[in-house]
């Protein structure tokens, strides 16, 4: 690197590793601030907005392309202010600027670049371009912005206008009329028409995992047991991508998507995100179809957490990147030669059971290990056990970990993103109450109690990050929703989880709700506000936080007997039928909601001495459509618990909507009326 390139730009004192990667760019650039946008302002510029990730491999392409280049960064520093942008630190500038892209190309991607006008509106962006093309966008953009001003003020009008009105969902006169199964049927149909039969997944390429979809189908072949192609595909889905090379076959968890159709080369970067939520889906999958790869996959991912993304505090890193000494997916590749040097004569045997130099050749002579067959047909294959098979390719992936762990590692982004350790946290209560591995819930507890201690004030309002355990940036819907969720599901055995969320509940209504429609802002009416509201509530790979949040005022509002809040829920979910209807796999989450209200919801109320295990017991089977919540003392603060503990005696109390059943003393009784 020249003398030129060492000096710092604007980024010095951030912690965000994305932007610290770009600290010693030639471009000059800022964080997102009162700086950047008061010098643009003053000096008539417009802003060059540059939004990625540490993960992402095309924003590293582009850096190394454009930004560490002298003459681009001249370009740049000379005609634009530069900010450079973590979509993870600040989701809300990110959907902003990328939903405008969107609008401009009907297309979006990372790295974003967007251009607008000194007061933030936006008037063209794009993602990745190489280096020539972003020359010529560069000076065409000044000459437009000194020539053609007006019409670029004309453009940013109309777009900013766009922006507002395609977030929002105005507040309708739609009455309640219930909740008809035509909605989820349509919404199954649609689905499964975009399935991939053959491989798993929806159809076409790239392939994301897409788990909301998949959990949304689960459930409504547990409502509806004739609909058989959506457990197939459900099942198909897990298995191909439990077998392909999205999956670490060495060292467990998923990278973010295939760039194939048949999963077979992934993207490499890690994402905590999508790990969690999957860990979540083979857990409840588990329970309705106990398949051996399933419980893999989730005790494999879980520990690829605890070893490669957990902090010292406990809480959760957010990402590793895709890259390491420049090339992508070096640290995850094999060859034949390395097999045999690291396996010895297992080599052989090893090399057929990974594909290595077959199905998972790749490039370079290296090979993405993949399975090609099913633990149980490579043993009938090679007149084994499938016991005996497992057993040597967990000595075989043992081996194969501690030799990559001797290569040069992935960049970590260690973010502690608040909305996705609630996706963790809730990922290891689930694969608890799958297995009933008590560490699972005590790592899951810990997490939550640093989070709960770090990022959350006594009000109830949340940070959005942590780094080194010093809590930056105010949160953001997506926090609020995803740790509330967490913590229902964490409170099924202690209230003072259920209570904090409650706190979470009460400031999210507060300072989140608006006048124009039932759903909530992204952010906080307290937080900073951007040139266009924004209001999520399409669901994509992880969730919309609006979808989420309204299953959190269903259960919140069962738990604490709060009419208002299931109210609102309804209310969310009636506002987004149409959408429903016709994107099925964009609003899968609010699909999930909307089933609750086509069967019998029931809360349990499970109280005394043996609580805990009985309502572990009932738990441990896939009963999507109920709410638990357990007490070992006659002393709570949760209405749904109040004036049902008898001394002596542990009781399930089941109730609906409408009336609560006679006390049960088993979960033997309680299942005979859950599955009546």
């Amino acid at each position: 690197m020249s003398e030129f390139n060492l000096k710092e730009n604007h980024l010095k004192g951030q912690t965000s590793p994305y932007l610290l990667q770009h600290l010693y760019n030639p471009v000059d650039w800022y964080p997102w601030g009162p700086e950047a946008l008061d010098k643009a302002k003053t000096e008539n510029k417009p802003l060059l907005i540059s939004i990625g990730y540490s993960a992402c491999h095309w924003c590293h392409v582009m850096e190394k392309e454009s930004f560490e280049d002298h003459e681009v960064a001249r370009l740049m520093n000379d005609h634009f202010v530069c900010i450079k942008v973590d979509r993870e630190e600040r989701p809300d500038i990110d959907h902003l600027y990328m939903n405008a892209v969107q609008l401009i190309s009907q297309r979006g991607g990372w790295p974003l670049n967007c251009f607008a006008l000194p007061d933030g509106r936006p008037f063209w962006g794009a993602t990745y371009f190489p280096r020539d093309q972003w020359k010529s966008i560069l000076i065409r953009i000044h000459e437009l912005f000194v020539h053609q001003h007006s019409d670029l003020e004309e453009q940013a009008e109309k777009l900013t206008e766009g922006l507002a009105q395609n977030s929002i969902l105005p507040l309708t006169d739609k009455k309640d009329k219930g909740f008809s199964a035509d909605v989820t049927n349509k919404m199954a149909r649609g689905i499964s028409q975009n399935i991939d039969m053959n491989e798993g997944g929806t159809m076409g390429a790239p392939k994301f995992p897409l788990p909301a979809v998949f959990e949304f189908l689960l459930h409504y072949h547990q409502q509806n047991p004739q609909a058989k192609d959506a457990a197939k595909a459900v099942e198909l889905t897990l298995t191909k991508m439990a077998m392909g090379g999205i999956y670490d076959q060495a060292g467990g968890g998923f990278a973010r998507y295939s760039v194939d159709e048949n999963w077979k080369v992934p993207h490499f970067e890690k994402m905590l995100y999508d790990n969690a939520q999957l860990i979540s889906l083979y857990a409840k999958a588990y329970k309705t179809n106990p398949l051996q790869i399933y419980r893999q996959v989730v005790e494999e991912s879980i520990a690829f957490v605890k070893r490669e993304l957990t902090s010292p505090s406990g809480t959760f890193y957010s990402a590793l990147d895709a890259d390491s000494e420049g090339e992508e997916g070096k640290f995850y590749v094999w060859t034949e030669k390395q097999f045999h040097e690291v396996l010895g004569k297992e080599a052989p045997l090893a090399i057929e059971y990974f594909n290595v130099g077959g199905k998972g050749f790749w490039e370079k002579g290296n090979s993405i290990l993949l399975l090609n067959k099913t633990d149980e047909a490579f043993a009938r294959e090679w007149s084994m056990q499938p016991e005996m098979v497992r057993n040597k390719a967990a000595s075989w992936k043992k081996i194969l970990l501690k030799e990559r762990e001797k290569r040069i590692r992935p960049g970590l982004d260690n973010k502690v993103l608040v909305s996705w350790n609630g996706l963790m946290i809730e990922a290891l209560a689930e694969a608890y109450s799958a297995f009933g591995n008590h560490q699972w819930k005590d790592d899951a507890a810990k997490a939550a109690d640093n989070i709960l201690r770090l990022a959350m004030q006594p009000d109830g309002r949340l940070y959005h990050t942590l780094n080194d355990d010093k809590p930056a940036v105010d949160g953001f819907l997506e926090d609020y929703a995803c740790m509330i969720k967490a913590l229902i599901k964490l409170g099924t055995h202690k209230e003072e989880y259920l209570l904090s969320a409650k706190k979470m509940m009460e400031y999210t209504l507060e300072n989140f709700s608006s006048e124009k429609t039932n759903m909530f802002s992204f952010s906080s009416a307290k937080g900073e506000q951007l040139v266009a509201p924004y209001f999520d509530f399409q669901d994509n790979v992880i969730p919309s936080a609006n979808s989420i949040m309204a299953r959190n005022l269903f259960y919140m509002g069962h738990l604490f007997e709060n009419h208002d809040w299931i109210d609102r829920s309804r209310q969310m979910l009636t506002d987004v039928a149409q959408q429903m209807e016709n994107y099925g796999s964009w609003t899968a989450n609010w699909g999930i909601l909307w089933l609750h209200h086509q069967k019998e919801f029931f809360t349990l109320a499970v109280c005394g001495n043996n609580a805990a295990e009985t309502t572990d017991d009932i738990l441990s089977n896939y009963l999507p459509d109920i709410l638990a919540c357990s007490s070992f003392s006659e002393k709570t603060q949760i209405p749904l618990l109040k004036n049902r503990f008898v001394k002596g005696k542990t009781l399930v109390y089941p109730c609906t909507s409408t009336e609560c059943l006679p006390p049960v003393a088993t979960s033997h009784e309680t299942l005979k009326i859950l599955t009546s």
